[in-house]
């Protein structure tokens, strides 16, 4: 208590600190006025703020990266040629990236936009349930625009389709979700993380979409953050082993060359038709804010802020990752999106990223001088798009202007659009002949589409639309890998009795507000941004945890058995052999889903139920479905068995491999996750390095042991 109590007071210590540190920052060139730092990254000035933060400045301090995508010289002479064709305005539409319910194709042709993103809750043509096919036309439209528009130079430059597919393509009704990337930390597996990236990257390319704003490699150090279940763990160097291996999946691998290692037979090779742009975010520090607010601050030295949070971003560029988005949060009071030093020093100078930096959603507008619409500070700092999603237009219109007035450089303005355009290039946007190559998988599903008519929402549903598409979204293949995730992804946290698995006979009885709900196994980034709003019906095809159970027992000569109470509250059914209790926390993403203080899981309900099981001698097996280690403390002690679901997407069937056994009760695969983040012992968040860490359980616990 005492340590608490000492970080308490050094909190409110910090939360005098972010004016001293900015201003150190901005005397370094890291502040959002952009201003210098030396060729050999020691800044001209440091301070002492009393808080233990080492802010002496220095470059050294970050690794030096070498990707394993190398620069080809023949690529760089194509990109060099088109950008001095380049009008300054054609230049700017490069740099934007508007949100696609605010544009049309017509205008993004219009005004030469280089990129577009479907957010959240963005849909084509508004339409929540569209099919896959709509996708489809909706990128075609987007191209034949930009073809149709001509411009002066006689350059033409596809457009990119970015989306937040963080675990599968979420925002298609029937597609698989795997599971988020903390039960993904729980597998430790990144053969299997590498195949889901893979997975994903099939998915998106066949609905057109060809940028995929994931992974997230954010170390979360406080679980009170709602973002905790995109981080693979509290552990750096376990976030570092499935960042490069995530990246891989989604890009593919490239030759030593820096070629596509393949040619026209080799859909998988590096960027080919069947993979994705990756990004790494956020960076830098958005895991590690201050009492775990999403957009905060993270508050310590550079020393600290490279070995707990840059890992991730190491790997991940290594791996060959061709974007980076910056991170809406702060680091020592300065904003990133404005931070000339993490940005242009760090990543792009010391780290050696030649990718294109983005940055997040209308994430420069909260820099000082800046809106939505206008943020010179942002390019500046080394933001190469800008994330301007209904501001687009006047964001094209200031960023010209300011180019022209030497307010942005017109050298920053080529270094910006050369990345993006180096980026299009790797991706076989810009050669004829590979380009060719590119689109002909989405081509012959277009001519599908167009033969066979566009079937509706309700179509998709009942028999599935877009061919050979629907295999890539919801194929019984893609639908294995998700269960193998499912089942590595589990962490069995107590067995008392040995009461799992569940003999195959058994009368089961199967209860609590998880056992029927997909969307509390699937959690936020699915259909919509928050994961709110939505019924097991928007996901057709996926199965629930209870659905699964009965399944397994049915195949098994067991059954499941629904509760039944009383009137005074006590359980009506014949005992069952053995009671499985589904709970936890409701859908969430980013910002909504940070909890102000307590970790403790409230649900005065499943307590009471599973009191009565208790009462009456039913063993009870508990499954939390949550994004985060949670504070439960009586459910724990009611139930024999406990099994740490985090959040495993749609395939509730890779539950009942785990829970349930053969006829013998004899297990049908063991239990191999182990907890990627510190259960906490009290509704506080418990964090490693903290002098008062003592966790109920420490990164990678499971049940008989850390090792057993």
């Amino acid at each position: 208590e005492r340590e608490r109590e000492r970080e308490r007071e050094r909190e409110m210590l910090l939360q005098n600190a972010p004016l001293a540190a900015a201003a150190l920052l901005a005397m370094a060139g890291g502040g959002e006025d952009g201003r210098r730092f030396n060729a050999s990254g020691n800044t001209a000035a440091s301070m002492d703020l009393g808080l233990g933060l080492d802010l002496d400045l220095n470059l050294e301090r970050w690794p030096v990266v070498h990707s394993e995508v190398a620069r080809s010289a023949e690529l760089e002479a194509m990109v060099d040629s088109l950008l001095s064709r380049m009008t300054l305005r054609e230049k700017v539409g490069q740099m934007v990236m508007a949100d696609t319910r605010y544009i049309t194709p017509e205008e993004a042709g219009r005004y030469k936009i280089g990129s577009v993103l479907s957010s959240g809750d963005s849909f084509p043509y508004d339409d929540r349930r569209a099919a896959p096919s709509k996708y489809r036309r909706l990128a075609r439209e987007f191209r034949s625009a930009l073809e149709a528009a001509g411009n002066s130079s006689g350059v033409r430059v596809p457009m990119l389709w970015a989306t937040d597919a963080v675990h599968g393509h979420g925002h298609v009704r029937g597609a698989v979700l795997f599971p988020h990337n903390a039960g993904l930390g729980a597998t430790r597996d990144p053969d299997l993380v590498e195949r889901i990236g893979e997975a994903t990257a099939r998915m998106l390319r066949a609905t057109g979409i060809q940028w995929n704003f994931a992974p997230c490699v954010a170390v979360a150090r406080d679980l009170r953050w709602g973002r905790a279940y995109e981080s693979f763990s509290e552990d750096p160097e376990l976030v570092r082993a499935l960042a490069g291996a995530a990246v891989r999946g989604l890009q593919g691998r490239a030759a030593a060359d820096g070629s596509r290692n393949g040619g026209e037979t080799a859909g998988g090779a590096f960027l080919g038709p069947s993979r994705a742009i990756a990004t790494a975010k956020h960076f830098l520090g958005d895991g590690g804010t201050l009492g775990g607010r999403d957009r905060g601050d993270t508050r310590l030295g550079e020393a600290g802020l490279v070995r707990t949070h840059a890992p991730g971003h190491v790997a991940a560029l290594a791996a060959g990752a061709q974007a980076v988005m910056a991170s809406f949060s702060s680091w020592n009071g300065s904003r990133v999106h404005g931070s000339r030093y993490l940005l242009a020093g760090a990543l792009k100078g010391r780290l050696g990223f030649d990718g294109v930096v983005v940055g997040d959603y209308d994430g420069h507008a909260a820099l000082p001088g800046c809106g939505s619409g206008s943020c010179a500070a942002a390019f500046n700092a080394g933001v190469d798009v800008v994330m301007a999603p209904e501001a687009w237009r006047e964001m094209l219109t200031s960023t010209e202007a300011q180019a022209r007035a030497g307010e942005i450089p017109m050298a920053r303005v080529d270094d910006a659009v050369r990345r993006v355009l180096r980026v299009k290039a790797r991706a076989g946007l810009l050669d004829p002949a590979a380009y060719k190559w590119q689109m002909a998988p989405l081509a012959a599903l277009e001519a599908e589409d167009e033969k066979d008519g566009e079937r509706s929402g309700e179509e998709q549903e009942e028999g599935g639309g877009g061919g050979g598409l629907d295999e890539d979204l919801r194929s019984p293949a893609v639908v294995k890998l998700a269960r193998e995730a499912v089942r590595k992804s589990l962490v069995l946290l107590k067995n008392r009795g040995g009461v799992l698995p569940i003999r195959g006979s058994a009368r089961v009885l199967v209860a609590g507000p998880g056992a029927d709900s997909v969307p509390m196994q699937a959690g936020g980034w699915s259909v919509t941004w928050q994961g709110d709003g939505t019924a097991n019906a928007d996901f057709p095809g996926a199965t629930t945890v209870g659905e699964g159970l009965r399944q397994a027992l049915e195949e098994s000569g067991g059954s499941v058995v629904e509760p039944r109470f009383n009137a005074s509250g006590g359980l009506a059914n014949t005992n069952p052999d053995v009671a499985v209790v589904v709970f936890g926390e409701r859908p969430y993403a980013e910002f909504e889903g940070d909890r102000k203080d307590s970790l403790e899981l409230k649900d005065s309900d499943t307590k009471a139920m599973m009191r009565v099981l208790k009462d009456r001698g039913v063993p009870i097996v508990a499954v939390l479905l949550s994004g985060r280690p949670l504070f439960v403390r009586d459910f724990l002690a009611m139930s024999d068995a406990f099994v740490a679901a985090f959040l495993p997407g749609t395939e509730g069937q890779g539950v009942a491999d785990m829970l349930v056994g053969d006829m013998d009760g004899n297990p049908r695969y063991p239990f191999t996750g182990r907890l990627p983040f510190s259960w906490p012992k009290s509704p506080k968040p418990e964090r490693r390095g903290d002098a008062y860490y003592k966790p109920l359980f420490e990164v990678g616990y499971r049940w008989g042991g850390l090792t057993n």
